[in-house]
C-alpha cells in the first residue's frame, strides 16, 4: 500500500517551522535551506511545498491568521456586556505565551510588510481582523443600547483598534505590563459602555 501523505498537515508544520526561525532570528533568517533545517525535512522535500522564501513567509501569515480566527470561533462568551467586550478583546493581546507567540510574529510580519508587498498583502487580513473586531464590538454595544449616547460606533471602533494595537505593541517591548494593559482597557471600556443587563 501506498503510503497517504497529509498534504496540509505537512505544510502546517512547514510554516510552524517558519514561525520557529522567525522568533529565533527574525524574518530575515528565513530561508528555504534554514527552513528545512528547523523542520528535519531536506530542502529538496521542503521545495515540493514551497519553493520561495516568500512562499514561506505567505504560508506563515496565513496560518497565523487561521490560528487566531479559530480561537474566536471555538470561543463562547457569557455574562454581563462589558465582561463579554473585555473577553474579545483579551484574545488579541499577547497575555499568555500562544497570544504573545503570535504578537511577536505579527509585530516581525508587520516590520517586514513595509518593504515586502507580498508579505503585506498576506498580512493585511491579521491587520483587517482586528480592526473588523472593533467595529464589530462597536456597532453590537450601539444595536444593544450599551453604548453611551452620542458616542459612534465607527469612531469608537477607530479608537478602541489604535487603543488594542498601542496595549499589544507596549506589551510585547515589555514596557507595559498584563496588570496595568487590563486596568487601561477596563478603563476605555467604562468610558464607552454603558452597565446595563442583557436580555
Amino acid at each position: 500500500m501506498p503510503k497517504i501523505v497529509n498534504h496540509e498537515k505537512r505544510r502546517r508544520e512547514l510554516a510552524e517551522a517558519v514561525w520557529r526561525v522567525v522568533l529565533r532570528d527574525g524574518v530575515e533568517g528565513v530561508s528555504v535551506r534554514n527552513v528545512a533545517a528547523e523542520a528535519k525535512w531536506s530542502t529538496g522535500a521542503l521545495r515540493h511545498y514551497f519553493g520561495t522564501k516568500e512562499d514561506l513567509l505567505a504560508s506563515a501569515t496565513q496560518l497565523l491568521e487561521e490560528r487566531v480566527r479559530k480561537r474566536f470561533e471555538n470561543r463562547r462568551y457569557d455574562g454581563p456586556p462589558r465582561e463579554v467586550i473585555h473577553g474579545l478583546l483579551c484574545e488579541v493581546l499577547p497575555l499568555d505565551e500562544d497570544r504573545r507567540t503570535e504578537g511577536d510574529l505579527w509585530f516581525a510580519f508587520a516590520a517586514r510588510s513595509l518593504v515586502d508587498p507580498r508579505i503585506a498583502k498576506e498580512h493585511s487580513p491579521v491587520f483587517d481582523g482586528v480592526r473588523k473586531l472593533c467595529l464589530r464590538v462597536t456597532q453590537q454595544m450601539a444595536d444593544g443600547g450599551w453604548l453611551y449616547p452620542g458616542l459612534k460606533p465607527d469612531v469608537e471602533a477607530a479608537r478602541l483598534h489604535a487603543l488594542i494595537d498601542g496595549l499589544a505593541m507596549h506589551m510585547l517591548m515589555r514596557r507595559v505590563d498584563e496588570q496595568e494593559a487590563l486596568t487601561t482597557l477596563d478603563a476605555h471600556l467604562v468610558q464607552i459602555i454603558r452597565d446595563v443587563q442583557r436580555d
